[in-house]
């Protein structure tokens, strides 16, 4: 019962961040695209078009106690890029062009949203 619970709470942590992380990028100037893109294999919390056409491919990090946990950008590790790249490229797949991108992290440590654009690089 108890894991249920944390799971619930995880999951309305998740949520609430990625609609911060969401209005927080919108307010600094990106569209929304689409929110949740799921394949199997991987996902990617928000899909956002900056103001130069580049798609921003979003990974949000929250984390309510930074320092018992370690920070929220540290646990996007290398298994969890491989998951947003397969994501990625899946969603590029569909289109007809394929524009600029980037992966970007928005990481929250309690209260403390931080927007790290580019925040890794796809590794062939």
């Amino acid at each position: 019962m108890m894991q249920m619970w944390k799971r619930r709470a995880a999951r309305r942590l998740g949520q609430s961040a990625e609609a911060q992380a969401c209005a927080d990028l919108q307010a600094r100037g990106l569209r929304l695209v689409e929110r949740n893109y799921r394949v199997r294999g991987g996902e990617i919390d928000l899909i956002m078009r900056a103001a130069d056409g580049t798609l921003v491919f979003v990974e949000v990090r929250a984390r309510s106690n930074a320092a018992a946990y370690g920070g929220a950008a540290g646990s996007v590790d290398a298994r969890k890029r491989r998951r947003i790249v397969l994501a990625a490229r899946h969603y590029l797949a569909r289109l007809t062009e394929e524009p600029v991108c980037r992966f970007d992290v928005v990481t929250l440590d309690g209260d403390r949203l931080e927007w790290l654009p580019g925040a890794f690089a796809v590794e062939e």
